[in-house]
């Protein structure tokens, strides 16, 4: 399997029309800018191919996005890799504006089938958003979230929200550029509520953002708002528990989180 450390093989940037060019590694990755081409890991071809081809056909109000290339002989995976074009910009603590763009896609998305693929899904993610939502029993780890997790499970009740194709991980993947409307990079495709998924956005912004509690009640007329983010905050928690490079202190943010969330729940 490819790793953020390994840029992307000559043969591969000359497949998406970058040959001869030298990868750029972005932010730290896994990302490599190759020229006009933006080129990442693609281990899982079906989801490569389906996040391709969703994108290349997407149309949302005041979003860039990353529109997906093809290779030379028309593929959209090619040696474990895929490419998007190039989007100028950087993340920013424009928390509410991600949330904003959250909101914005997924109102653009609500008629996409459910992918295939996602049943198939036994990554760190895929277990931890099961594990979220009750649907499987996961054992963590006590020490990296798994005790935070069994404290704000209790808090959860049934919930009536509609699920459909969600980017589950849109913070630090929205870019802002001067005066140019926002850029989505990628898409973490999930099947969960539009509501959970602006509710991830905030979990994160207030562990590892900076964002003002304000924020809990600035989105706090979204549906099932308190429940939305009780499954957002047992997703990351569960995220944490199971993540080989988490660390205590990207624990403390979520401990900082869980604290901020539980009193309005």
């Amino acid at each position: 399997m490819t790793t953020s450390l390994q840029p992307p093989p000559p043969h591969v940037c000359a497949a998406f029309g970058a040959r001869g060019v030298e990868p750029e590694l972005i932010d730290g990755g896994p990302i490599w800018r190759c020229g006009e081409a933006a080129i990442r890991p693609a281990p899982n071809p079906a989801e490569a191919a389906w996040v391709a081809q969703t994108l290349d056909g997407l149309t949302v109000d005041n979003l860039r996005l990353g529109r997906p290339l093809r290779s030379t002989d028309g593929r959209w995976v090619v040696g474990g890799w895929s490419a998007t074009r190039y989007l100028s910009g950087r993340a920013e603590p424009k928390h509410d504006e991600v949330v904003a763009v959250s909101v914005r896609l997924h109102g653009a998305t609500d008629t996409l089938p459910r992918p295939r693929f996602l049943d198939a899904r036994k990554d760190v993610f895929a277990t931890a958003d099961r594990a979220a939502w009750g649907e499987e029993l996961v054992e963590l780890d006590q020490n990296k979230g798994g005790r935070l997790f069994e404290l704000v499970s209790p808090s959860r009740v049934p919930i009536g929200l509609r699920s459909q194709v969600v980017h589950g991980d849109l913070f630090g993947n929205v870019l802002f550029a001067d005066t140019a409307p926002p850029a989505l990079i990628d898409f973490a495709p999930f099947w969960r509520p539009p509501e959970w998924a602006a509710a991830v956005v905030v979990v994160d912004a207030l562990a590892w953002g900076g964002a003002d509690q304000g924020i809990l009640k600035r989105w706090a007329h979204l549906a099932e708002w308190p429940q939305a983010l009780v499954r957002a905050l047992l997703f990351r928690l569960a995220v944490h528990a199971l993540h080989p490079r988490s660390t205590s202190q990207s624990l403390r943010g979520l401990e900082r989180a869980t604290t901020q969330i539980l009193d309005i729940v």
